[in-house]
């Protein structure tokens, strides 16, 4: 109780909430909460080399963990730059608090040096947005936005601290971590939803949405098993359930195998757990379409304000994945499941799509991520960024433990290194890689200095195919042979990658890539791997000239 700097009073707070990791890019604007850090081992400062790097740290760690990661930036600049992660972790509804440094207040409104109104800035992508006047009230704030980071919908709160507010002194409690209990589904409700499936020829459950824990996910998997349902997931979001599990028939999204888009068409009954149903996982829209009145959409999530707001439904639950997912595993399975063979042609569909095909050029890639699967633990962490080359990973890799796909269904790029990092960092004894485009990598590639700085044991993958892939594949559709702005002049990733002081090596034909990810997993530090993929191979299923990839039926 006894009198503390604001900087001090919010480090306290960070602690009794459970905070043992911050990450940041240091600013003058917060001095008095890093002198705070100096005197507080128990709380780990991840030094970041741009703040768009550092918000994604925290994304990645809130999408892990289910905790609130947390970011500390300055102001303007610092802000500006950590927005994409606010961005990132509003859409993909991940627990996330950003402090942001601010000018003294008697300054504010002044246009002050780096002076921003983070009210009107960050309000479309915020939960909520607040700036402390008094330091006393700042542990009941961190409190507060760590409670509402949690709350159904989960997602990032931005705390504003004026820098002489931190520099203040007051005295006053500290509260510690509080339990959150989700929303359980009503006896009705699962009355009624047991009643659907059993009317049901053709039934389909998509999983996705975030704050899934392993015991919900056990759940889920249980229920499923139990009245043999066919089960897919939205867009990277596939490690909700066991991909080599009979019931799993593949996934949702951008590079999903158009047999299970048709199937999503012709479900007569879609359980949609955790999950938006937002525009990637049903193909802008068009997959499930509100004027086909013999379906029926079961639709569950834990806020009652997302129910309705895109998808009409039969039944709208607001309830949590894992309560739900406990609830629907409690109940007896339906008598008769005349889905059956509904169920096996879709798992016989999706094992014949993850069968690699050939590809233009001397690396075939798909064969490359499954040399990649024999190789790593089940529990190895992918993290992924944006771009066609994502495709690979999320088509041919068979994610069978929690928390093992590491990305973002708002397909921003430069995520993949920096997610990387967080997820060593949240998991040290687990096995992480990490892919990129060589677009993708230069966006956040410099956090490879803070992998090499914390000695981090991480695989990053540059797929190099000299362009920005995904828009030079959509200029070719719609402007043929009218190609701008999407060419790259790149470096020599491999050696960038030991300008660094990590391993680099560079992979150009599909028997060299085996030897080379063996040296990179053997080694102590991070290593680089630089893909050379051939331009014509632009996605898993399409040449850039037009031709059909699809799937080998070999």
């Amino acid at each position: 109780m006894s009198d503390k700097t604001g900087g001090q009073l919010a480090v306290e707070s960070l602690k009794a909430l459970g905070v043992r990791r911050v990450f940041c890019v240091p600013g003058e604007s917060f001095l008095p909460i890093l002198d705070a850090l100096y005197d507080s081992p128990e709380i780990e400062p991840i030094v970041c080399r741009q703040e768009g790097g550092a918000a994604y740290m925290a994304e990645a760690h809130g999408k892990l963990t289910g905790e609130p990661g947390v970011c500390l930036v300055s102001r303007g600049p610092g802000a500006t730059n950590a927005s994409i992660g606010v961005h990132a972790a509003f859409f993909d509804a991940t627990p996330m608090v950003l402090l942001v440094g601010q000018v003294r207040q008697d300054t504010l409104g002044r246009e002050a040096f780096q002076e921003m109104d983070f009210g009107r800035f960050f309000a479309p992508i915020a939960k909520t947005i607040e700036t402390l006047h008094d330091p006393a009230r700042i542990p009941e704030a961190l409190f507060r936005a760590f409670s509402i980071a949690r709350a159904p919908r989960p997602g990032p709160v931005v705390l504003v601290l004026p820098e002489d507010v931190l520099r203040m002194r007051a005295g006053g409690p500290i509260f510690p971590q509080a339990k959150q209990s989700e929303a359980w589904p009503s006896k009705e409700d699962l009355n009624t939803l047991m009643g659907l499936l059993s009317a049901a020829k053709k039934p389909l459950v998509v999983l996705g949405g975030s704050g899934w824990t392993e015991e919900g996910r056990d759940a889920i998997e249980h229920f499923a098993e139990a009245n043999g349902l066919p089960v897919t997931t939205s867009f990277v979001r596939q490690s909700l359930f066991d991909n080599t599990h009979p019931d799993y028939v593949g996934p949702l999204g951008v590079w999903a195998d158009p047999r299970l888009k048709n199937a999503l068409k012709e479900a007569d009954l879609v359980l949609a757990l955790g999950t938006r149903l937002g525009d990637a996982t049903t193909d802008t829209y068009q997959l499930l379409k509100p004027q086909n009145t013999a379906r029926t959409l079961v639709h569950v999530y834990p806020d009652a304000k997302e129910l309705g707001k895109v998808w009409p439904f039969r039944l709208g639950i607001p309830a949590g994945p894992n309560a739900t997912a406990a609830a629907l595993a409690g109940l007896p399975a339906v008598p008769a499941r005349p889905w059956e063979g509904w169920c096996k042609e879709l798992r016989k569909q999706y094992l014949e799509d993850i069968q690699p095909p050939p590809m233009p050029g001397r690396l075939n890639l798909a064969e490359a991520i499954k040399t990649l699967q024999a190789t790593l633990e089940p529990d190895a962490i992918l993290a992924i960024g944006a771009g066609n080359f994502m495709g690979w990973p999320i088509r041919f890799y068979q994610y069978q433990k929690p928390h093992t796909q590491l990305s973002l269904t708002v397909g921003a790029m430069g995520y993949s290194v920096p997610a990387a990092v967080a997820a060593k960092l949240c998991y040290p004894k687990r096995q992480v890689v990490a892919f990129a485009g060589d677009g993708c990598f230069l966006m956040n590639g410099q956090e490879l200095a803070t992998a090499k700085r914390h000695g981090l044991k991480i695989v990053f993958f540059v797929v190099n195919n000299g362009m920005y892939g995904t828009i030079r594949m959509h200029q070719e559709r719609h402007y043929p042979g009218r190609v701008i702005a999407t060419d790259l002049t790149n470096p020599d990733f491999a050696r960038l990658a030991q300008a660094y002081g990590a391993l680099g090596f560079r992979v150009g034909r599909t028997e060299e890539f085996a030897p080379a990810l063996e040296c990179a997993l053997s080694t102590n530090g991070p290593a680089l791997i630089e893909l050379m993929l051939e331009p014509e191979a632009i996605s898993t299923r399409e040449t850039l000239k037009g031709g059909s990839m699809p799937y080998s039926l070999a």
